[in-house]
C-alpha cells in the first residue's frame, strides 16, 4: 500500500511538474513572440519625384510585389510621392508615422532635410531603409548601386566615343542636382576618369535634375563656347541628356557630339538605337528593390540584416549603415538586346516604334 501511495504521488508530482514545464514554455514563447511583427505588415514607401520613368514605373511596383512575397499577401505598401519638394517628403514622414507604419523605405528629395523626419520616425520605434540615395539622420540600413562606379562607367564611355579628341577634347558636365548625395558621387566618378584627358569647358549642378533646366545650361555653354566647339557632354542621366540633345539640334548641329546618360529610360534606350545618345548605365531595379524590401520587413519583425547586408557605409551622420550595393552596366546599341530586352525592362515593340524601326532593323532588334 505505502509503494502504491508512493508511486502515485511521483506520478502525480511528475504530470504536474510536466505541467509547469510546459506552461513555463508556453510563457518563454509568448515572450520571445511579445514585440515580434506578424506578415500583417504595413511599410511606408516616400519616393522623391515621377519625373524620372523609373520610380512610378519599376521602383514602387518591385517593391509592393517583393514585399508581399515576403509577407504571404498580408503586407501593405503604403505609398507616397514627394514630386520634388522635400518640405512635402518630411510631411509625408509624419503622416506615416500617424499611420503606424512598421518600416518606411524613404529615397529622399534631399539628402539633408530629411534627417530630422528620420529621427522623429526612428524616435517612434519605427525603422528606416534609405532607398537609392544615402539619406542623413539615424538610418538603419541603405540599399543603391555603386554610385561612384557609375561615373567611372559614364566617364569611360564618353572617353571610348570620342575616340582622338579623347586627348585635349572640350566636353561640358551636365552633373546631378546638389541636394541628392548620388550626384557628388556620379561626378567625382567621372572625373576621376576625365581629369587630365579632356578639357572641362563648362560644368553645370542641375537644379532638381529636370530636362528642362538642362536644357537652359546647354543653351548657355552652347553660348559661351560655340556649337562647333563642344567634343562631348558628360550628362548624368537620360532625363536631363535629353534636354541637352534637344538644345544641341536647336544649334543647328547636323552631327550631335557624344552624349552620356543613365537609368536606361525607354527615351533614352530609343535615342540609343537613333544614334542621338551614345550610351545610358542600365541599373536593375528589380535587385535593388528586392533589397529595400527584404531589409523593410527584416526590421519590421526585429530582424537582424546580417543575411542580407553584406557591405556597411557611412554617412555624414550615422556610421556603419548596412548596406546592398547592386552593380551596373553601360548600356549602348550594341547590348540592348542582352540588357533592358532580355530583363524584361521592355519590348521590342516598346522600343521600335514607327519611328525607330528602321534604326531598329539595322541593330537587328527584331
Amino acid at each position: 500500500m505505502r509503494r502504491a501511495a508512493v508511486a502515485v504521488a511521483a506520478t502525480a508530482m511528475a504530470v504536474s511538474l510536466a505541467a509547469c514545464g510546459s506552461a513555463k514554455e508556453s510563457g518563454d514563447k509568448a515572450k520571445e513572440s511579445e514585440g515580434k511583427k506578424t506578415d500583417a505588415l504595413k511599410i511606408g514607401l516616400l519616393l522623391p519625384e515621377n519625373q524620372t520613368a523609373r520610380y512610378e514605373k519599376f521602383d514602387k511596383p518591385l517593391i509592393e510585389k517583393k514585399i508581399s512575397e515576403l509577407t504571404g499577401g498580408k503586407g501593405e505598401v503604403v505609398y507616397a510621392n514627394a514630386k520634388q519638394d522635400a518640405t512635402v517628403q518630411t510631411q509625408q514622414i509624419d503622416t506615416m508615422i500617424t499611420n503606424k507604419v512598421d518600416a518606411l523605405i524613404v529615397d529622399a528629395v534631399d539628402s539633408k532635410a530629411i534627417a530630422n523626419g528620420v529621427k522623429k520616425a526612428k524616435d517612434q520605434g519605427i525603422p528606416v531603409v534609405a532607398f537609392d540615395r544615402l539619406a542623413e539622420g539615424p538610418i538603419d540600413a541603405y540599399t543603391s548601386f555603386d554610385n561612384e562606379e557609375v561615373g567611372h562607367v559614364q566617364g569611360k564611355a564618353l572617353l571610348e566615343a570620342l575616340g582622338d579628341k579623347a586627348d585635349g577634347g572640350q566636353i561640358v558636365m551636365m552633373n546631378g542636382a546638389i541636394t541628392d548625395p548620388n550626384a557628388a558621387l556620379f561626378k567625382k566618378g567621372a572625373l576621376a576618369e576625365l581629369k587630365g584627358k579632356v578639357k572641362i569647358g563648362k560644368s553645370y549642378d542641375t537644379k532638381e535634375w529636370k530636362p528642362e533646366n538642362a536644357n537652359q545650361n546647354m543653351e548657355g555653354a552652347l553660348s559661351a563656347l560655340g556649337k562647333d566647339k563642344i567634343d562631348g557632354v558628360y550628362s548624368a542621366n537620360d532625363g536631363m541628356a535629353g534636354g541637352i540633345i534637344t538644345a544641341l539640334k536647336g544649334a543647328g548641329l547636323s552631327k550631335l557630339p557624344p552624349v552620356t546618360g543613365q537609368d536606361a529610360e525607354l527615351a533614352g534606350v530609343q535615342r540609343i538605337v537613333a544614334g542621338e545618345q551614345f550610351m545610358s548605365v542600365y541599373k536593375p531595379y528589380a535587385p535593388e528593390a528586392a533589397a529595400a524590401a527584404e531589409m523593410a520587413v527584416a526590421l519590421a519583425k526585429g530582424e537582424k540584416l546580417d543575411s542580407i547586408a553584406k557591405d556597411t557605409v557611412d554617412s555624414p551622420t550615422t556610421k556603419g549603415v548596412p548596406t546592398v550595393l547592386v552593380p551596373v552596366v553601360s548600356l549602348t546599341k550594341d547590348n540592348i538586346k542582352d540588357t533592358v530586352i532580355k530583363d524584361g525592362v521592355y519590348t521590342v515593340a516598346e522600343i521600335c516604334t514607327p519611328k525607330y524601326k528602321a534604326a531598329c532593323d539595322k541593330l537587328g532588334l527584331k
